[in-house]
């Protein structure tokens, strides 16, 4: 595998671990199975793209394109709130309904960026090789995020939206409105997951309708292989593990279809994805005394 190839794994690593961050909100501090990242990650690419095309500021297009996905979130967490539909439920009906609303945005399957100016644009000119920008960039994103996220969870609020997802019925009896705590976390998350699709649009030059499929399983294998590797109580390595949970998937797929001799081509990527999540949820367990019978 070339450097080139090398950082180009480890920035869509960057940019998937925005998702991965969302995920760990939803699945670990929530308790939350959420799917809504599948639509809520183009949605912020839609967002993203539209909005830059039309000649909008691309940091201004990229905080719309986050709270677009806040909304989304919110959307998911007012039919399992309000309604009581399952939350997985609700999350597959929302996302079912976001790709719909992702073409009614873009007009068209597939917006071009190649020709706009993006977030990264300005640092192009300061003399750092293109490849080497925009994992740069990205990683500074990841830093801010990842600090951010460790400060909110340690405040009275996030632990209250800790205690929400590890016990409901306890927090509630301790006087906690658990439902607010689910409406901002699935916001933050899908946010989070929209900032993704954002920061993808203006990397790779372009938004497309079809680029959330898969993407919570990507999530996944980011928190399972950074829990895998990682096994702390301490949130802020947990934080940093789903990062380089993220980063370590994206290197690893890339070496799956680089090396020729397993066979692999770049359309089985999602049964390279599907058999490193399988491993990463079964080596644990070998771990721990062997398979069950």
């Amino acid at each position: 595998m070339s450097i080139i190839a090398l950082f180009g794994a480890a920035e869509l690593g960057l940019v998937y671990a925005f998702v991965g961050l969302g995920v760990y909100l939803s699945f670990r501090i929530l308790d939350f199975p959420d799917l809504t990242v599948d639509g809520s990650f183009p949605l912020g690419a839609a967002v993203t793209a539209v909005l830059i095309v039309a000649g909008a500021n691309p940091w201004a297009a990229t905080i719309a394109a986050i709270l677009a996905g806040g909304c989304a979130g919110l959307a998911t967490a007012f039919l399992n709130v309000r309604f009581k539909i399952l939350h997985l439920l609700a999350s597959i009906l929302t996302m079912i309904a976001l790709f719909s609303i992702n073409l009614r945005i873009m007009g068209r399957p597939n917006v071009p960026l190649l020709s706009q100016e993006t977030m990264l644009t300005p640092f192009y000119d300061l003399g750092v090789d293109s490849y080497l920008v925009r994992p740069l960039f990205l990683a500074i994103l990841v830093v801010l995020v990842v600090l951010a996220l460790a400060w909110f969870l340690s405040t009275d609020f996030g632990l209250a939206m800790r205690a929400t997802g590890a016990n409901s019925k306890m927090a509630r009896a301790q006087g906690v409105s658990t439902n607010l705590y689910i409406y901002v976390g699935m916001a933050m998350s899908n946010g989070l997951a929209a900032l993704a699709g954002a920061l993808f649009a203006q990397t790779n030059g372009f938004a497309d309708v079809t680029s959330g499929v898969g993407t919570i399983v990507v999530g996944l294998a980011a928190v399972i292989v950074g829990e895998t590797l990682f096994r702390t109580r301490n949130l802020l390595i947990v934080l940093i593990g789903v990062v380089v949970g993220s980063i370590l998937y994206r290197i690893a797929i890339q070496l799956a279809l680089t090396f020729d001799w397993i066979g692999l081509r770049a359309s089985d990527v999602n049964l390279a994805t599907a058999v490193l999540v399988a491993l990463a949820l079964i080596l644990p367990r070998l771990r721990k005394g062997g398979a069950p019978v």
